[in-house]
C-alpha cells in the first residue's frame, strides 16, 4: 500500500509522525501535569525548531534524491545528442562517398544503364562519345556479321572510324581476327583476290603475279588443288577451255573426267549398254555383263565371221 503513495503524501506521513512524536515526548516531559496541552510554549516552539531541522534534512534527501533522475536524463540526453552527433557525421560520410562515387557514374547512351567510368570506352580518337565496352564489342561483332569492314561510332550523327587498337582489349578474340581479315581484304583489289573454293575452307588468297595467268593452285590453308582461273576444284586431264565447254553444255565434271581417262587408258564402251570395260589379260573376246560379246579391238559384235583383229 506505502509503494502505492505519491511523494507529496509520503510527505505528509513523515511531518504527522514528527508532531506526534513531539506531542509525545512532551507528554512524557510533563507527564506530572493535567492540563488538555501539558506541553509548555517553550518547549512546544523547541521541539518545534527540531521538527523543522529535521524536515529539512529529510527534504534536502528528497530532492538530491529527486534530482537523480533529472541527472540521468541530462546524461541520456547528453548522450543521444552524441549519438545523434555520429549519425549526422555518418549520414554525411555517406552521402559525401555517394557524391564521389556519382561522380564516376556514366550513362551508356545505347543500353541506358549507369556504368562505372573505368567501363566506359571511346575507340577513336576522332570525337569524344563514350559507350560501355558491352556495347562497343557487340556493336563491333553485329557490323562485322555483316561484312562491313568500316566501321563507324554507334552515335548516329557521328562518322568517326573506330580504331580496332583501341577496341583490343573489349572485343572477343575471334570477332577480332575477322575484323582485320576484313581491314586487310578491303586494301586488296578484287582483281587480285582469290578465294579457295572449298565451301570447308574459303581462305582469301592474293594474285601477286600481274599478267601472269594461274591454273593448277594449291591452296596453304587445307592443301588441296583448285584452278584459280576457273575457281572450281582442280579439273585433272582437263584444260580451262574444256572445262568451260563442258559447264556451258550442262553435264558434269565427272563425266568428263571418266571420258578423259577412258581416252587415255584406251577402255572400249560395250556396243549395247556403253558400260566402259578394261582388259585386263586374255583374248579381244570381250563379253559385257548385259551378255553382248564384242571384239576389245575394234567394237564390232563378235562372231564366227569376224577375224583379223590382234
Amino acid at each position: 500500500m506505502a509503494e502505492g503513495i505519491d511523494n507529496s503524501d509520503a510527505l505528509q506521513v513523515v511531518v504527522d509522525d514528527f508532531y506526534f512524536a513531539v506531542l509525545s515526548v512532551a507528554s512524557d516531559d510533563g507527564a506530572e501535569e493535567e492540563d488538555v496541552f501539558p506541553i509548555s510554549d517553550e518547549k512546544y516552539a523547541e521541539q518545534l525548531c527540531l521538527q523543522e531541522a529535521l524536515m529539512s534534512s529529510v527534504s534536502f534527501g528528497d530532492t538530491s534524491s529527486s534530482s537523480h533522475p533529472r541527472y540521468r536524463k541530462s546524461e541520456t540526453g547528453e548522450s543521444s545528442s552524441s549519438a545523434l552527433k555520429i549519425e549526422d557525421k555518418k549520414m554525411k560520410s555517406s552521402m559525401d562517398a555517394n557524391a564521389t562515387f556519382g561522380d564516376e557514374i556514366s550513362l551508356c547512351q545505347i543500353c541506358i544503364e549507369a556504368k562505372p567510368a573505368n567501363e566506359m570506352r571511346n575507340c577513336t580518337d576522332r570525337c569524344t562519345h563514350h559507350y560501355c565496352s558491352d556495347c562497343i564489342a557487340k556493336h563491333v561483332a553485329a557490323k562485322i556479321q555483316e561484312n562491313i569492314t568500316r566501321i563507324t561510332c554507334p552515335d548516329l550523327d557521328c562518322q568517326a572510324t573506330l580504331e580496332p587498337h583501341l577496341c583490343r582489349d573489349i572485343i572477343p578474340g575471334q570477332v577480332f581476327d575477322r575484323w582485320e581479315n576484313a581491314l586487310c581484304e578491303s586494301l586488296i583489289l578484287a582483281a587480285h583476290k582469290i578465294y579457295c573454293p572449298f565451301k570447308d575452307c574459303s581462305a582469301m588468297l592474293v594474285n601477286d603475279d600481274d599478267g601472269v595467268t594461274i591454273r593448277e593452285t594449291e591452296c596453304p590453308h587445307c592443301r588441296r588443288l583448285f584452278c584459280a582461273q576457273c575457281k572450281v576444284p582442280w579439273h585433272s586431264d582437263l584444260d580451262c577451255d574444256e572445262y568451260q565447254e563442258l559447264k556451258r553444255g550442262g553435264g558434269g565434271l565427272e563425266d568428263m573426267l571418266l571420258r578423259k581417262l577412258a581416252e587415255k587408258k584406251k577402255w572400249r564402251r560395250c556396243p549395247r549398254c556403253n558400260y566402259y570395260v578394261e582388259k585386263i589379260e586374255g583374248c579381244l573376246h570381250i563379253t559385257c555383263r548385259c551378255k553382248y560379246e564384242f571384239c576389245y579391238r575394234c567394237g564390232v559384235k563378235w562372231g564366227q565371221s569376224h577375224g583379223g583383229c590382234q
